[in-house]
């Protein structure tokens, strides 16, 4: 109701004033109208688009004669005299073979030629935009040159340029408006859950390497920069509706739904709002893998230490149970433990004043995302009712901009399905009383009914879960040191039992007995820049700077903030210098930062860069950098604190290892080897230095050599750095639009995690022989901790990409990007790089906005070889994918209308892009949007 008050505001209120008002359209050379056209009057600030059907009204306060300025994407710009408020101006465009003259910001925080960039960047207009075959323009993104999609959910996608990169991909960052839009607890962006409508988007510009110098610690991999619209020239009022089904093998045909709203108005010269207002609802990608994560064969018959990739509550075993070996419980599966319904609602609202009358603006913005998606981590969780909101002042002008934002984010509802299917299993028996149950029942089923290994594995487990034993007047155990615990039968799914079972697990947020997660975390953050260039001519000159706080509050479900939140802040500032030389030939830029952070030492950023434009038109344009960045180590690197069953998660921060604690029960061997304890209490301390490396451990259990163990000698995590190199080369050439780059980066200090064990007692350096039996003992504990290699990891790639109008309107575009990376695995053998990238991938396009009139369609194809997937969830290979997605569209200008019917994976088999996650499937939807 409140949005529906809004939207009548902005189309009922006005205010009037003394203006000139001229009309026109803005057509091509073959007399068709050109949509979306950007009209401005030069030397003030109004500006308009034309609609649909290439028409625009434009009021400026300017009194005839002035001259408007008329560009498109895909056309050269024009500027049209206007000699009265009565001319009908009619603009003729012509027809652009190439996209070079385009103009992009976020390459040298100033307008430039995106011909001139002095770094590798990709660019998505309005047009690429509206003509997108993906279901929306952010998943469009992956047709980009550079760009690698990672899915964790249909609603959640990650995206990955330059490898080392999981879901969460915490060396890219995502700027919205101007706003970095990650969570503020896991320090990576959410995908488009909280990002813009395709209604409001105007521009999306991605620098796919590393842009520290300019952007601070987080830019280190990448950056992605999203513009919406300003209300001051794109006003109205626009909706979209789109309906269609999802296939899937695990989940079947299901409707999609998605619809938005889009108004905005301005009211006078000086005051302009605009809103927005999207929600999307679907069936989920279902997860139902059933590979073992410990390595066996795909079931219990043979298997007893089975633990289904998608099944939880089998994620749990206590080590060695005497003449049975390892066993976990029966775990119930994902689909079990979520509806797998999906919906995100995203509104935004925006007050955008000039006072004067030029070109300064303040902008006031309000962000909120919210709604149901699925997050893979070190485990599967179901983000259920999070809320995450962004709030924005901004005052910019010609040459500066002063902002400052917070985000603020709710976990909601939302829960680990790990712990959700533990702790069911618990409630209805606990561990000890389960593992007694299949001890016994496992013995005296071969001794007396005389079944074999495997039988009596199966028949245990059964009395085990049901209680039921036939042939043996079998009863549950009762642990006489809480003899009051439940000894039920496991719940079975759709039970009322169940039902209550799990709502009450899902509500719990104490880890020992529920599944709950909270989070209330928030980030502060200002920055500023100035351009010095009215001010200084010989060379363009900018400083700036930044500063962030995060508030982390999980009350100790992620974190170790279990008595309050915890809090750090990190500042930085930066100069660059941009001359032009040799007739304007050549652009030489430099640039340093400097950032520092609570918990380290600070670091400077440089970037040089060097682009030469060749040719009499100037248009071959050569470019090299080399520049210098770094990542602080996120919250999470610094202050985790979870225990997740299987293993736990500890930060490195100096003030963290001591607030982590759990406790362990000591086997009944263990408990002789350490004075008779039956329970050790660990904390972050163990896990850093008294613990031995994962490939020792293995390989001890393979031989039983206690010289094969190796103590880890992991240290501390601080800041990771790399040096980038980079060339690259931008042309047109006999109407071929030619990009080509290369790069090689080396990294030091390389972050990553590592797993290592911990023995509950004996001492790794000076009582190994003790150590050692603690792990035959099964009284070890794995964790996982985040340090950083002592290898210098180094990778290298190349992207080429070509695009040509080969036939009237007909535009072919194709890319190819190769990179892999490289380290010497005997500097350290536990190093897990998470390159997570295919070797080579091949995309190609085939478009035509006008086929016929009104009738436009876009063919997109990608193809990626195998690779392999490696995150602390799982592990695994990614199988080479080829996708076809296809959109045809046709414009109704009497309705100010397009209708569009798109497909994507047309014809394809469900694929994989994250091991543990569900395969995408196909997905057909049929659009009408109004006023686009």
């Amino acid at each position: 109701m409140k949005i529906y008050h809004f939207i009548l505001t902005l189309l009922c209120c006005g205010i009037s004033m003394a203006q000139t008002t001229i009309s026109g359209s803005v057509k091509d050379s073959k007399n068709e109208p050109v949509p979306a056209a950007n009209i401005k009057v030069v030397g003030d600030a109004a500006g308009t688009v034309s609609d649909g059907n290439g028409k625009f009204s434009l009021k400026t306060n300017k009194k005839p004669p002035f001259t408007i300025q008329v560009s498109s994407i895909g056309y050269a710009t024009q500027k049209v005299e206007v000699a009265s408020a009565s001319q009908n101006v009619v603009v003729t465009l012509e027809s652009s073979d190439n996209k070079l003259d385009e103009i992009v910001i976020s390459a040298s925080r100033t307008p430039e030629r995106i011909l001139e960039s002095p770094v590798t960047i990709e660019r998505m207009g309005l047009q690429d935009i509206k003509k997108t075959s993906s279901a929306n323009y952010y998943e469009g993104l992956e047709n980009l040159k550079e760009v690698h999609f990672n899915t964790s959910s249909m609603s959640f996608k990650s995206i990955n340029t330059r490898g080392f990169s999981t879901i969460a991909n915490t060396r890219f960052m995502q700027l919205v408006d101007n706003m970095d839009n990650s969570s503020p607890a896991l320090n990576f962006p959410l995908g488009n859950l909280v990002g813009i409508s395709e209604l409001d988007i105007q521009s999306v510009e991605l620098l796919p390497g590393a842009s520290s110098a300019l952007y601070g610690a987080n830019a280190f991999n990448g950056i992605l920069f999203m513009n919406s619209k300003s209300p001051f020239t794109n006003q109205g009022l626009s909706f979209y509706a789109k309906y269609g089904q999802t296939t899937q093998e695990v989940a079947g045909t299901n409707d999609y739904w998605d619809f938005g709203i889009r108004a905005a108005h301005a009211f006078t010269k000086h005051f302009a709002l605009k809103g927005n207002f999207t929600f999307m609802k679907a069936k989920e990608w279902m997860a139902d893998d059933t590979t073992d994560r410990n390595g066996g064969i795909a079931q219990r018959f043979g298997n007893p230490n089975y633990d289904a990739m998608n099944s939880y509550g089998d994620d749990y075993n206590p080590g060695v149970i005497p003449g049975v070996g390892l066993v976990t419980r029966s775990g119930y599966k994902e689909k079990d433990l979520t509806d797998n319904n999906i919906h995100a609602i995203k509104a935004d609202f925006a007050a955008h004043i000039k006072p004067w009358a030029d070109d300064k603006e303040i902008i006031l913005q309000h962000k909120i995302g919210m709604g149901n998606t699925i997050y893979q981590g070190a485990s599967r969780y179901m983000l259920k009712n999070f809320i995450m909101q962004q709030t924005r002042v901004e005052f910019k002008g010609k040459n500066f901009f002063v902002r400052g934002y917070m985000s603020t984010e709710d976990a909601g509802d939302s829960y680990d399905m790990q712990f959700a299917g533990m702790n069911l299993n618990r409630m209805a028996k606990p561990d000890v009383n389960w593992y007694r149950d299949y001890a016994t029942a496992y013995a005296l089923s071969q001794a007396i009914l005389g079944l074999l290994p495997d039988n009596a594995a199966n028949y245990a487990r059964t009395f085990a879960d049901t209680n039921v034993s036939p042939g043996l007047p079998l009863t549950p155990y009762v642990d006489p040191n809480n003899p009051s615990a439940n000894t039920l039968p496991r719940f079975e799914v759709g039970t009322p039992q169940f039902n209550n079972a799990f709502a009450k697990v899902v509500s719990d947020p104490d880890l020992k007995t529920g599944a709950k997660f909270l989070d209330n975390s928030k980030l502060y953050h200002a920055d500023a820049n100035y351009n010095f260039r009215d001010e200084i001519k010989f060379a363009e000159i900018q400083i700036g700077g930044s500063y962030r706080k995060y508030i982390m509050n999980s009350q100790g479900t992620i974190f170790t903030d279990f008595d309050g939140p915890l809090k750090y802040d990190e500042y930085g500032a930066y100069t660059q210098i941009q001359k032009k030389v040799m007739d304007d030939r050549m652009k030489l830029t430099g640039s340093v930062r400097y950032d520092k952070s609570k918990n380290f030492e600070g670091q400077f950023s440089p970037r040089v860069s060097v682009v030469y434009s060749a040719g009499a038109t100037k248009s071959h344009n050569f470019r090299v950098s080399f520049q210098t960045g770094f990542r602080n180590p996120t919250t999470q690197d610094q202050y985790i604190g979870l225990n997740i069953g299987a293993f736990a998660l500890i930060g490195s921060a100096p003030d963290n290892l001591a607030r982590y604690t759990e406790t362990q029960p000591v086997s009944q061997l263990g408990q002789l080897l350490n004075g008779g304890q039956t329970t050790v209490d660990l904390n972050g301390y163990n896990a850093y230095d008294n613990s031995f490396t994962l490939a020792s451990v293995t390989k001890f259990k393979q031989t039983g050599n206690v010289a094969d163990l190796q103590k880890s000698s992991l240290g501390y995590i601080k800041p990771e750095q790399v040096k980038a190199f980079e060339v690259g080369y931008k042309s047109s050439i006999k109407g071929f639009g030619v990009d080509l780059n290369a790069y090689y980066n080396i990294y030091n200090n390389f972050s990553t995690t590592a797993r290592v064990y911990a023995p509950y007692y004996g001492n790794v350096s000076t009582d190994v022989a003790t150590a050692a039996q603690a792990l035959s003992n099964g009284d070890v504990r794995l964790f996982q901790v985040y340090s950083n290699s002592v290898a210098t990891v180094n990778s290298l790639g190349l992207g080429a990409g070509l695009s040509k109008k080969v036939y009237k309107n007909f535009e072919l575009g194709a890319n190819y990007n190769y990179a892999q990376f490289d380290f010497n695995q005997d500097e350290d053998p536990s190093f897990i790089s998470y390159f997570n990238t295919p070797k080579h991938r091949v995309k190609a396009s085939l478009s035509n906005t006008k086929l016929f009139k009104n009738f436009g369609f876009n063919i997109n194809w990608r193809w990626s070889e195998q690779y392999k997937w490696e995150s602390s969830f799982a592990d695994g290979m990614i199988p080479s994918i080829s996708v076809f997605d296809a959109q045809a569209s046709y414009a109704l200008p009497a309705l100010k209308s397009v209708l569009k019917v798109s497909g994507t994976n047309i014809g394809g088999k469900d694929y994989l892009q994250v091991v543990g996650a569900g395969r995408i499937g196909q997905q057909w939807l049929v659009s009408w949007t109004i006023n686009p």
